[in-house]
């Protein structure tokens, strides 16, 4: 592996890091969580469009959007941090 692939890699585990910490923060209902989130997702969603295109990181990206998205609106209809699966 060449060394802007390591780097790239441990990069990319850290975003992919910091979008989940910030979902879990969400589901625990914390102050704020929300906008977090959705700051998370989109320095994820940049930093994978500045780079040389990963199959993997778009494909990561595809599936965890929705889910953040689901979230992050269950979260402001109800007025506050909520878990994406209360009605």
């Amino acid at each position: 592996m060449t060394q802007h692939k390591q780097i790239r890699g441990s990069k990319t585990e850290r975003i992919k890091d910091e979008v989940y910490r910030q979902m879990f923060r969400l589901e625990e209902r914390r102050a704020g969580a929300e906008i977090k989130l959705a700051l998370a997702m989109l320095r994820a969603w940049m930093d994978f469009d500045k780079g040389p295109s990963d199959c993997e990181e778009r494909d990561w990206l595809k599936k965890v959007s929705p889910i953040c998205l689901e979230m992050i609106e269950s979260a402001l209809r109800s007025g506050g941090p909520a878990h994406p699966c209360s009605p």
